[in-house]
C-alpha cells in the first residue's frame, strides 16, 4: 500500500489500523537541536481524542504517545523519530455486521475492490483513528515553528455558520466549548443542533477556518509545489473532507479585478488579503487563512440500503461509536497538517539559500 508518507524534507510515514495493537510514526528531517515540550504535544493529543464530550464518539482512548527514537533528554538528535500510540478499547464485534457487507460511502468496497483484502473492524486503515499520528507530528512541527501560529476553529455545521470574519472573533473561545466555535452564541447553537441529529441515528457536516500567522515570506516552490497547493493536498488528505477554499475563495469569483487586486503599502504589505497570504505559490508575509469542508459522518444508526460482496442488495444499520458531527474533533488535525506543511516549507527554504 503506497501513499503513507507526507512531505519532502520534514516528512512523517504512519502506520496501523483503527483496531489494530498500536498506531504509529516516523517522523524524518527533524532538525537535531530541538527542545520538545511533552505536555504541549500530549495537549494537543488531548483535543483530538475520542470520548472528550458528549457529542463526539465515545470510544475511550488515553492517546498516550510513547517515543522510541530521535529524542535524547527531551532534545531531538536528528535522526528518525519514532513513535508509537496503543489502541487500548477496542470493540472489533461491533463491526462483524460489515464483514461482508459495504457500509455507503464508506471505503469499503473501493479497499475490498483495490486490494481483494479488507480490515473492516472500524475501517482498518482508512479510519480517521490515523489521524493521531498525524495530531503527533504537527505538534512537534508546531515547536520547530515558533514564531507562526496556527488556529483553527468550527466555522459552520449544518447551515448554521459563523459570520464574523476571524480578525472579529476572540480565538481563545475556541476551547471553551465542546464545538470548538470561536462564536460562543453560534457555538451554543451548534451544540444542541448536534445532539439533536444525534438523537435521530444521524449526523451532519461542516467546516472549518483556519488562520496562519506570522509566516516568513517566502515559502513555497513554484510550480508544481505551491504553498496553497501543498495546503490543499493536506487537507484533502484528512478522512471526510469535501473541499477546500484559501484567501477569497468561491467568493473572489464574484469580483472584478480592480476590486480583488491586494494593493501594497510602501513597507510590502498589502491594503487587503484576498490572496490568503499566498502570490504565486508563494507566501507573501500576510496571514494564510482557508477553509476546509467536512462531509457528514458515514455511519448513520438508522437502516439502509446497500450491496454485499456477492452483490446482492441487503439491508443494513450502524453500529458502534461514533461522531455525530467530526468538525470539533478535526480542529487539532487541521491545524497540525498545517503545520507539517509550514514546516516542510521552511525547512526547504533554508536548503534553497545555502
Amino acid at each position: 500500500m503506497a501513499g503513507n508518507s507526507f512531505g519532502t524534507v520534514f516528512t512523517l510515514t504512519t502506520f496501523g489500523e483503527s483496531h489494530g495493537p498500536a498506531l504509529g510514526g516516523i517522523i524524518d528531517g527533524c532538525p537535531a537541536g530541538l527542545k520538545l515540550d511533552f505536555e504541549a504535544i500530549e495537549s494537543e493529543m488531548q483535543r483530538r481524542m475520542p470520548g472528550q464530550s458528549n457529542i463526539v464518539t465515545q470510544r475511550k482512548e488515553l492517546d498516550s504517545i510513547k517515543f522510541l527514537s530521535g529524542i535524547f533528554e527531551g532534545i531531538t538528535t536528528g535522526s528518525p523519530i519514532g513513535f508509537i500510540i496503543e489502541n487500548t478499547d477496542q470493540k472489533s464485534p461491533d463491526y462483524s455486521h460489515i464483514k461482508d457487507t459495504y457500509r455507503p460511502s464508506h471505503a469499503d468496497y473501493t479497499y475490498d475492490q483495490k486490494y481483494g483484502i479488507r480490515d473492516y473492524r472500524g475501517g482498518g486503515r482508512s479510519s480517521a483513528r490515523e489521524t493521531a499520528c498525524r495530531v503527533a507530528a504537527g505538534a512537534i512541527a508546531k515547536q520547530l515553528l515558533k514564531q507562526v501560529k496556527i488556529t483553527a476553529y468550527v466555522s459552520s455545521v449544518g447551515n448554521l455558520e459563523v459570520t464574523k470574519p476571524y480578525q472579529e472573533l476572540d480565538f481563545a473561545e475556541i476551547e471553551k466549548n465542546p464545538v470548538r466555535c470561536a462564536d460562543p452564541e453560534i457555538a451554543r447553537q451548534m451544540e444542541a443542533y448536534i445532539k439533536e441529529v444525534r438523537k435521530e441515528g444521524d449526523t451532519v457536516g461542516g467546516s472549518i477556518s483556519c488562520v496562519i500567522q506570522n509566516v516568513p515570506i517566502g515559502l513555497g516552490e513554484p510550480v508544481f509545489d505551491k504553498l496553497h497547493a501543498q495546503l490543499g493536498k493536506a487537507m484533502l488528505s484528512i478522512n471526510a473532507v469535501k473541499g477546500f477554499e484559501y484567501g477569497s475563495g468561491f467568493a473572489g469569483t464574484r469580483l472584478k479585478g480592480s476590486e480583488h487586486n491586494d494593493l501594497f503599502n510602501p513597507d510590502g504589505s498589502t491594503k487587503t488579503n484576498h490572496s490568503g497570504g499566498v502570490q504565486g505559490g508563494i507566501s507573501n508575509g500576510e496571514d494564510i487563512y482557508f477553509k476546509v469542508a467536512f462531509k457528514p459522518v458515514a455511519t448513520i444508526m438508522q437502516k439502509q440500503e446497500t450491496i454485499d460482496s456477492d452483490g446482492k442488495v441487503v439491508e443494513m444499520q450502524g453500529k458502534g461509536r461514533h461522531d455525530p458531527c467530526v468538525v470539533p474533533r478535526a480542529v487539532p488535525i487541521v491545524e497540525a497538517m498545517a503545520a507539517l506543511v509550514v514546516a516542510d516549507f521552511y525547512l526547504l527554504n533554508q536548503l534553497s539559500k545555502l
